[in-house]
């Protein structure tokens, strides 16, 4: 039994997603040329500056168009909910087969029309879940940028285009250092994902409750409430271990934000002009755009990179980048959700305490 149709979720974004901006067939293979060379020489600038050595060897980054995007996000998806749909497959003789069918066609429509959404405004990610290769080797993780995102923000902001693409990189590179330097951060999110994913109620009952608390936060999402879908659908538990993705999630982005435009001013000579332009950006919208931003965690993500930026820069102020990187030192030193947002606790906690036992990585 399948949670999602994946194949429709795949068909149904693709046929929703907006084309990209107009460019010739040069602009296309100058822009995806460019961004590759980028992605490399983002590596040794953060490598240098962070202080984290990746331990894999680097890659270029893969340049996909907002359909590759999309294949691309379901790929994953199939890999983070697999223990879901083992759960579910044991327990299919309490679901109806009818209700099934129907559901998994549903979410596949409503998992499709979200990475639509997502799709025009993605510039890059890491991808850390990726399907076996032929060899049944799970690889460690893909650098992916979305080149006609990048190609649309740079216009929309009239900035520089190789420096705005440098500085996409810059932050994507970092999260490449993070999951590659830190041996066990990688593992540390999946088991988190996958806690989180097992402590779902999935009888028939629940499951009509969480979609009518699904139902009530659109409404008040649309009437400008606070309403969003990831907390509308959670039981308790799950919000407890949503608390500890979510704090983990708050240090990468924030990280990652910190380090690009810390790095930013010796390469990216408009660095300045960038991150104010695309701020803005960031807070404007229409208010159909804004509603979904609320309705899908968007806006939320966008708190993550505020706090977690401001988190670094007070822990590398009062410590200096050594001092931070002891964040990384295994799940007990990385900050709770009150230290991020009040980074002397964390300080006093694991800065100024006796040392605490780190795990076996690469820093």
């Amino acid at each position: 039994m399948q949670v999602i149709d994946w194949d429709l979720a795949v068909s149904t974004g693709v046929r929703l997603v907006r084309p990209g901006p107009q460019v010739s067939r040069e602009e296309a293979r100058h822009a995806v040329a460019e961004l590759r060379r980028l992605s490399r020489e983002a590596e040794g600038h953060v490598q240098e500056f962070a202080r984290i050595d990746g331990a894999a060897e680097p890659e270029a980054a893969t340049i996909v168009d907002r359909p590759g995007w999309i294949r691309a996000n379901v790929d994953g998806f199939r890999v983070v909910l697999e223990p879901l749909t083992e759960r579910m497959n044991a327990r299919r003789s309490q679901i109806p087969a009818i209700v099934g069918a129907v559901g998994s066609r549903v979410t596949g429509v409503e998992v499709g029309a979200v990475l639509a959404f997502l799709a025009t405004r993605v510039l890059g990610q890491y991808e850390l879940f990726l399907p076996p290769d032929p060899s049944g080797r799970a690889p460690t993780g893909r650098l992916t940028l979305v080149a006609p995102n990048i190609v649309n923000t740079e216009r929309e902001l009239g900035v520089n285009p190789r420096d705005f693409r440098l500085w996409v990189c810059l932050h994507e590179e970092t999260h490449r250092v993070q999951f590659t330097g830190v041996s066990w951060l990688r593992e540390y999110v999946r088991s988190q994902m996958t806690e989180f994913l097992l402590a779902s109620d999935l009888d028939l009952g629940t499951l009509l409750d969480r979609m009518r608390a699904a139902s009530d936060a659109v409404a008040d999402a649309i009437k400008g409430g606070e309403g969003n879908l990831i907390d509308a659908i959670q039981t308790p538990e799950q919000k407890e271990i949503l608390d500890r993705l979510t704090a983990v999630m708050t240090l990468v982005e924030g990280h990652g934000d910190y380090v690009m435009d810390a790095v930013g001013p010796a390469v990216v000579p408009s660095v300045a002009e960038i991150r104010s332009r695309f701020q803005h950006r960031r807070e404007g919208g229409s208010r159909f755009d804004k509603t979904l931003r609320r309705l899908l965690g968007i806006d939320l993500k966008m708190k993550q990179y505020a706090e977690g930026a401001a988190f670094v820069r007070k822990v590398v102020a009062e410590a200096g980048i050594d001092g931070f990187n002891r964040v990384w030192g295994s799940p007990a030193t990385l900050p709770t959700h009150a230290e991020i947002r009040e980074p002397e606790r964390w300080i006093s906690r694991v800065l100024h305490a006796p040392e605490l036992p780190t795990s076996n990585g690469h820093l």
